[in-house]
């Protein structure tokens, strides 16, 4: 069964059609990534599996099941996490708060049936499990407004994971970022668990080429190919359209 699975999805705004007939499917632990020129309808995609966008026809499915139109807390209890382009950090708060809020949100209720001290050492250890998981080392006091832009960009990686989700949406995880960070941000995702599917946006080739198993192409709302990097790399169609428009 597809980790996730798009049927016929279309979204139009008026006249503008931004999501043409996409169909995709997505295995378990697979990683895919998302290219396309700039209005190709790359990140209206990822709001209509995420629910940030309702489809105007179409299903998303999720392990079998149907979650098209849900809303965004409906869909991230489900087992889809994601990020953003802008990041959600609370910036005067430490890396080790940001990520307790989050486990916070995403199992508070469950936790409050232990005792407080049990509670808060729950929480301290999944904490600190994902700060090391993102790459941000063990000084979990040092606040938001303090690091790097990439390592907040980790950061933000690390709060999606804090509900243990089964597929991760990455909306240009490495814009912005110097080579450096790019690096670093390629080995995070790399490093991540193969029980996780993650379906990404990305306009940096090298990053497409290091981390994808495949990609998909899209140009005006439709998918031109979906293959793997070689295969993309090989299509006539894909070169005269999208990777011709890179040199």
């Amino acid at each position: 069964m597809s980790a996730l699975r798009i049927e016929h999805l279309n979204r139009s705004f008026g006249s503008l059609v931004v999501t043409d007939d996409v169909n995709l499917d997505i295995a378990p632990g697979e990683r895919h990534v998302i290219i396309g020129p700039n209005g190709a309808g790359k990140t209206s995609l990822v709001n209509q599996i995420g629910g940030q966008l309702v489809p105007s026809s179409g299903h998303i499915l999720v392990d079998g099941t149907d979650i098209t139109g849900r809303s965004p807390d409906q869909i991230s209890r489900m087992g889809v996490a994601r990020t953003f382009q802008r990041n959600n950090l609370f910036q005067n708060l430490s890396v080790i708060e940001n990520l307790r809020l989050a486990l916070e949100v995403r199992f508070g209720k469950p936790l409050h049936f232990f005792r407080p001290a049990d509670r808060n050492a729950a929480l301290m250890a999944r904490a600190t499990e994902l700060m090391a998981q993102v790459h941000l080392g063990t000084d979990g006091a040092r606040t938001v407004r303090n690091l790097s832009y990439g390592e907040q960009r980790q950061l933000e990686i690390g709060m999606a994971l804090a509900g243990n989700p089964k597929i991760l949406l990455l909306d240009e995880p490495t814009s912005g970022m110097s080579p450096a960070e790019t690096a670093r941000m390629i080995d995070l995702v790399a490093g991540l668990p193969r029980s996780l599917a993650i379906l990404m946006i990305e306009h940096d080739m090298k990053v497409v080429f290091s981390v994808a198993d495949r990609v998909t192409v899209l140009y005006y709302g439709k998918i031109l190919a979906t293959g793997t990097p070689d295969e993309i790399q090989a299509n006539a169609r894909v070169r005269e359209v999208y990777l011709g428009m890179r040199h």
